[in-house]
């Protein structure tokens, strides 16, 4: 089951996996506009919460999660949740769960939940979804992982929505299609001929289970071409780029038997790094190549993804800062006498001694 908190976060829920899917808003408006099984409206004292949503406001949907964060805690057991980090209602929900869960002191392995944060392009959305991730990050996903109650996290990124101009609909149908990919790596091994490896529904979840980042992807594998450059080549753009994985899982699919042998590359290729990585290789006929669904998890701390942020919103407050003080400030032009500067210095007493001492040995004044 999947479940969907905030607006984006309950689209997504929705389109993967509509049957069983679980959306949570504060407002009522929001909830109407998408069908799922089950919604479920989260209560805040405020009619503009209620019809008008939180307003980007992280603090409003935090409030809002009292109303239900007992009943969300015991729906998103075993489940994904799909959550924007930049607005209010997604990011103020989902971190009041991810602090509940870091303080539990132990949750069973069928109990872990994986969470797919959306986060905000940098330099193309408002400074406050940026803001407000940086928070979330630091404030939520932060202690989440150091307690290591949670599953898998994925972290994609709306750059190629926004670099390719794609309309949202398409750019959701874009991100679920290759999550489905890896998520049917388990129905592929129940269905295809096994050739060697072999990843069950219990093996996927022990490996979804594991409180880091996952970074996953799709790609036809060239036998004639080095496996490290076809990896870096082949960075899922729809998340953020990985660090050195931690553990590994792949998929490898061959259209015959003689190539099932090329798998013995990717294991080269990760135990060099001291990596063992969890495997099957599949005959599936229906392919002109061989096609690898790639999984890397890796653990890289949120205090270091959120300096971009950080940098970025010290960039983008300097900006409107500028821009303000340019549209709204007027500045005297009229030009001072250096006696009237030293005036005015002397005014202070911390710093006049020591500028007209420099003054005068630089013989502006006698």
């Amino acid at each position: 089951m999947s479940v969907g908190i905030g607006g984006a976060g309950s689209k997504l829920a929705v389109l993967f996996d509509p049957e069983h899917s679980t959306i949570v808003n504060i407002s009522e408006v929001e909830l109407s506009k998408v069908e799922a099984k089950e919604k479920i409206l989260a209560v805040v004292h405020s009619s503009r919460g209620q019809f008008r949503g939180s307003g980007k406001n992280p603090i409003v949907g935090r409030m809002a999660s009292v109303t239900i964060e007992e009943q969300l805690l015991n729906i998103i057991k075993g489940d994904i949740v799909f959550t924007s980090t930049g607005g209010g209602t997604g990011s103020g929900i989902t971190s009041v769960l991810l602090k509940k869960l870091s303080e539990q002191e132990n949750i069973p392995l069928n109990d872990t939940t994986v969470f797919a944060f959306i986060l905000p392009y940098l330099g193309k959305e408002p400074l406050e979804y940026v803001e407000n991730t940086i928070d979330f990050l630091m404030d939520s996903v932060s202690p989440a992982i150091d307690a290591g109650n949670t599953g898998n996290m994925f972290l994609f990124t709306n750059k190629l929505k926004f670099e390719k101009r794609l309309a949202e609909a398409d750019f959701n149908d874009l991100m679920l299609s290759g999550l489905r990919e890896f998520y049917a790596i388990p129905e592929k091994n129940k269905k295809m001929e096994i050739l060697d490896g072999h990843i069950d529904y219990e093996d996927f979840r022990i490996y979804t289970t594991k409180p880091y980042f996952n970074h996953f992807n799709v790609f036809e594998y060239q036998a004639d071409q080095p496996l490290d450059k076809q990896i870096t080549e082949n960075i899922n753009p729809l998340l953020l780029p990985p660090e050195q994985p931690i553990e590994a899982m792949f998929l490898l699919e061959v259209p015959q038997k003689g190539s099932a042998s090329l798998f013995y590359d990717l294991i080269d290729h990760f135990a060099k790094d001291n990596v063992i990585p969890v495997y099957s290789v599949l005959l599936n006929e229906s392919l002109a190549r061989p096609r690898i669904t790639l999984s890397m998890l890796y653990s890289r701390k949120p205090k270091e993804l959120v300096d971009d942020f950080r940098e970025l919103a010290d960039t983008m407050t300097r900006k409107k800062l500028k821009k303000s003080i340019d549209q709204y400030v007027k500045l005297d032009g009229r030009r001072r006498s250096i006696e009237e500067e030293v005036q005015m210095l002397q005014d202070d007493s911390s710093t006049a001694d020591g500028v007209l001492d420099v003054l005068k040995r630089l013989r502006r004044l006698r």
